[in-house]
């Protein structure tokens, strides 16, 4: 892995992903004390960061693979994204859902193209239904965070905000598996001479942060944080990137999750769903740490039931 093989990813994905604005806010500057500038993968295709490494892993492809398809498990974002990118491509794709999946991403995973299989509403079931179609069909499995082609495609989204800010003295990411972390940790690494990387994770599932003083990966006891696209773990590819390239994690409230969406809302006039919001909760959260910092925020997403919004 090195700085070229992040410039060809950008490169070999441009044509089917949207360079996303980056966004500035005079108010939120204010209320946190430093230069915020909001990278907003919430107006990328499909609403999420995940379209980008969807789209490299696929691309990554041999023909003769794309023929058989690509399989992938997820109920959410990267589902969509796998869905979508397959379909530009004109590729198979293969998504196993728990049934127990919101009816919203079913539909949006159909609208996109995806077949979707459903299995009960366990990782176990997931995998091992994963397991049965890459046998069955040939097809190739996209892991949602911990692939190497996907860690690289997400890196693409701090590579454009580092072309746009190359002042930047932190990135600010979400971390749940840990793709969009390691990503930008390695665009961070190789772009730039100072910008720092920090993770921002909810108290309710902060395996990454154990993981990170424990020095191997930790798993949840608990999920029931509404950052629903947070609650999974990180991976034995993404973990070591992880480990060497980033600051620190900073952990938040369910309750400063919601404040910063919120915030967000009312303040940019712009939609981000709760796992998009905790990276701004973190610098809310430790306002002094950042003074008169130029801060980058990655808002990974924004695929949020706006009929349920939790403020």
């Amino acid at each position: 892995m090195n700085k070229q093989t992040l410039i060809e990813t950008h490169n070999r994905i441009k044509p089917f992903i949207h360079k996303t604005p980056v966004l500035i806010s005079r108010l939120l500057n204010e209320e946190t004390g430093c230069n915020l500038f909001f990278k907003c993968e919430n107006f990328q295709k499909m609403g999420a960061f995940k379209m980008r490494g969807a789209s490299n892993a696929i691309l990554s492809l041999t023909d003769e693979q794309r023929q058989r398809g690509v399989v992938t498990h997820s109920s959410g974002n990267f589902a969509q994204a796998v869905s979508l990118a397959a379909q530009t491509l004109g590729v198979k794709a293969y998504i196993v859902m728990p049934e127990n999946a919101p009816q919203v991403k079913k539909n949006a995973v159909k609208t996109y193209g995806g077949e979707i299989i459903e299995c009960e509403s366990t990782l176990k079931a997931r995998e091992e239904t994963a397991n049965t179609i890459e046998k069955e069909k040939g097809a190739s499995f996209l892991h949602p965070s911990n692939q190497d082609e996907v860690i690289h495609g997400n890196s693409t989204a701090a590579i454009e905000l580092l072309e746009e800010q190359p002042d930047l003295d932190v990135i600010i990411v979400p971390v749940g598996g840990g793709g969009l972390l390691a990503g930008t940790a390695l665009a961070a690494h190789y772009f730039s001479n100072k910008c720092k990387v920090i993770g921002g994770e909810p108290m309710e599932a902060d395996d990454a942060y154990r993981s990170l003083i424990s020095g191997r990966i930790e798993t949840n006891k608990t999920t029931a944080t509404i950052a629903d696209g947070l609650r999974t773990h990180l991976g034995n590819r993404n973990f070591p990137i992880i480990q060497n390239y980033i600051e620190k994690i900073i952990r938040v409230e369910e309750a400063e999750i919601i404040n910063a969406m919120q915030l967000i809302w009312e303040r940019m006039k712009i939609a981000i769903e709760p796992s998009s919001a905790v990276a701004f909760a973190a610098v809310l959260k430790r306002k002094e740490e950042f003074a008169t910092k130029n801060v980058g925020i990655i808002l990974s997403g924004g695929n949020v039931d706006v009929k349920n919004l939790p403020f």
